[in-house]
């Protein structure tokens, strides 16, 4: 499927699946994923390590999984996985087959993944049996029940419901059975890729993006890193949003060695990992940065920490980096595009330019990766070849529901309010989009918040208040606040919100 803007003919040719080849032929038998230490404690199976060789067997058996099914070409397949070696696996082999990733948030339920996946007429959902607490395979399969167009459910683990396809066998031994694959015309690397989702002021809007743009989006951050060929990559960001697809997948594929993975931000395993990765970079949430660097637990000179900022209006009151690491920080703006520069020396965080983003930043040899622009309302727009600009699903900008829009000029607005600084050029974020609580990586409208508390308990109240590591938090009143929660629980709300009754444990939410 190709959106109407992107020229077939133009641009990059490499597919994501062409990257991960390309590394697998340089060192077939090097480690290419490796799982979270921890992985037992929030799902099935022990901590899986894959070779590039290994991986490129589970891909293909993963494919003719898929095309034995039925599933045809441009299917669009959802997944909603752990941030284990079978979400990097299952991401890449949707798209060896030529179908359509939707990777999706880790703590979205029932009616989330209803209204998104309705809207994009996903076919299939491929889960685990568990993720922490959640029973994954169940919850796809109430939303299939919801969704006729969703035939099939696949899932990783043990003890799965009648009807789920079980997924484990894809990492035996031996030779997969390869099925066929009918020839793409044009340039694969234009077809839509993969779709996320962002929670706008007027609701959800899918973004749909091409190899080019996923591409695209990781180059930014990989050239400004200064990464060299095979060095590895630790990263605790989920594939459940652009910036993780960017940061985690595309940053490793375009340059090799191994990828570790961390799940649902453990401070004293990432610690863990941190002292066993050997140079590389190190890909963790902003606010964690500090605590961390305090306890001394991210290790000294030879690596890069990349600092993921959801909510790049902190950035600037970020305390200044002394550590003997190198610092990049990324702001990412919702799913519209990220911006990532290194610190200086200094320390203090740079500032974003105005026009042309180049990576490596004030370099001669910089590559452009973006363009920002202050609207007129006082917010960042952003362009580029990350930033798509067509409606998902195609035709979508003729109904009344929310939907990718760009301007005249190919800038799509970002929501968050900016100042322009005229002296040095540059942006500096003032605020977030308005209406929106931000809690980690995930985006509430608050309106659409406090109507899901009322129905669940109409003497209950909910507010967002400030927090140090989420940016925000939401905290409730209820005279019976464990039932309310349950009640929000049971009409499958996301667990931020119900958690809002229960006693508050303190985490960071990547």
């Amino acid at each position: 499927m190709i959106l109407g803007r992107t020229d077939p003919t133009a641009g990059n040719r490499a597919t994501l699946d062409e990257l991960f080849r390309r590394a697998g032929v340089r060192s077939p038998d090097t480690d290419a994923l490796i799982d979270p230490p921890n992985r037992e404690s929030f799902t099935d199976g022990a901590p899986r390590r894959l070779s590039y060789a290994e991986a490129d067997r589970a891909i293909s058996a993963f494919v003719t999984r898929l095309r034995r099914l039925g599933l045809q070409t441009d299917t669009v397949v959802a997944m909603q996985l752990p941030h284990t070696v079978e979400s990097v696996i299952t991401l890449l082999g949707v798209l060896r087959a030529g179908m359509i990733a939707v990777p999706l948030p880790l703590l979205w339920r029932k009616q989330d993944m209803v209204a998104a996946l309705g809207r994009i007429g996903a076919k299939a959902i491929i889960t685990s049996s568990r993720i922490g607490s959640l029973a994954g395979a169940e919850l796809a399969m109430h939303v299939a029940a919801e969704l006729f167009p969703i035939r099939y459910i696949c899932a990783f683990g043990d003890k799965l419901p009648d009807g789920v396809l079980p997924l484990d066998d894809l990492f035996l031994p031996g030779q997969p059975d390869i099925v066929p694959l009918p020839a793409r015309p044009g340039n694969a690397a234009a077809h839509v890729a993969a779709v996320t989702f962002e929670v706008g002021a007027n609701g959800v809007r899918a973004f749909a993006r091409n190899h080019n743009e996923l591409i695209a989006g990781g180059l930014g951050p990989y050239l400004e890193s200064g990464a060299t060929l095979d060095a590895g990559l630790l990263s605790a960001i989920p594939l459940g949003s652009f910036a993780g697809i960017a940061l985690s997948l595309v940053q490793w594929l375009l340059g090799g060695g191994t990828l570790r993975l961390h799940h649902a931000f453990d401070p004293e395993t990432f610690a863990a990992q941190c002292r066993t990765q050997d140079g590389g970079r190190i890909v963790l949430p902003g606010p964690a940065l500090a605590p961390l660097a305090e306890a001394g637990h991210l290790g000294g000179t030879g690596k890069t920490m990349v600092a993921l900022w959801r909510s790049p209006e902190r950035l600037a009151s970020n305390p200044h980096w002394g550590g003997e690491a190198t610092l990049m920080d990324v702001s990412s703006f919702g799913e519209v595009g990220l911006i990532a520069a290194r610190r200086g020396p200094d320390g203090i965080p740079t500032p974003i330019p105005c026009g042309m983003v180049g990576a490596p930043q004030g370099t001669a040899s910089a590559v452009t990766v973006a363009e920002t622009a202050r609207t007129n309302s006082g917010t960042l727009a952003l362009r580029g070849t990350m930033v798509p600009t067509q409606a998902f699903p195609p035709g979508a900008e003729r109904g009344g529901e929310p939907h990718l829009a760009a301007d005249e000029s190919g800038f799509v607005d970002t929501g968050f309010s900016c100042r322009h600084e005229r002296d040095s050029n540059t942006l500096t974020i003032a605020g977030p989009p308005a209406g929106i609580t931000s809690i980690g990586g995930y985006r509430f409208r608050q309106n659409e918040v406090d109507w899901l508390v009322a129905a669940a308990d109409l003497d209950a109240t909910i507010v967002a208040l400030p927090d140090a590591y989420l940016n925000q938090r939401l905290a409730g009143s209820a005279p019976d606040g464990a039932a309310t929660a349950a009640e929000l629980d049971t009409r499958g709300a996301n667990p931020l919100i119900g958690g809002a009754f229960r006693p508050r444990k303190p985490a960071i939410a990547a």
